[in-house]
Formats: structure tokens, sequence, C-alpha cells
């Protein structure tokens, strides 16, 4: 199993832009461990008559079926900015 240390959660820390206390880093190496080393005694289960389940809440769902949208110009009112039947939106890449 990997090994969590400060410097791993340092590094997640810093992907989220997250600033963690040193109790912080070290707490959270900790549990992060505990949390791995949890899922790891799932692998030693036996689950061979288990069977396999998609969603325990499949029953629960509508069938997936096909329906109609929302009519073009009804969607291109509610828009805030639209022309040429197209929707328009700030630029966001250099032009």
């Amino acid at each position: 199993m990997p090994r969590i240390t400060e410097e791993t959660v340092d590094s997640v820390a810093r992907l989220a832009r997250l600033s963690l206390t040193p109790d912080e880093r070290s707490r959270f190496a900790r549990e992060l461990q505990a949390i791995l080393a949890w899922a790891e005694s799932l692998q030693s289960l036996d689950t061979t008559d288990v069977p396999a389940v998609q969603s325990a809440l499949a029953e629960h769902l509508r069938e997936d079926a096909p329906h109609d949208g929302l009519p073009h110009d009804r969607a291109l009112e509610q828009a805030g900015d639209h022309a040429d039947g197209l929707f328009r939106v700030p630029r966001v890449l250099p032009g």
C-alpha cells in the first residue's frame, strides 16, 4: 500500500490551492492513510457469492427514453444575449 506522507498532502493541497497548517498536514496524512488501509482491507473480502449491482437505486430509476427537447426559439428567448439563432457568450480565449 502506498504511504501517504505530509509531502503527498502538500502536493494535493497545492493542486487544490489550499493552505494548510502543519497540524492539518499531519492530521490529513494520518486520516488519508487510514482510509487507504480500510479500502485495502476490502480487497480481502470473499465476494464470490455476492451478485454484482450497478446501482443501489436502480429499481427507482425511470426508463431511459428519448423525448423532444426544448424548441430552439424558446431556448433562445431565455438567453441573455443571442444573434443569428445562436447563444452569444463572452470571449474566453484570446482572439
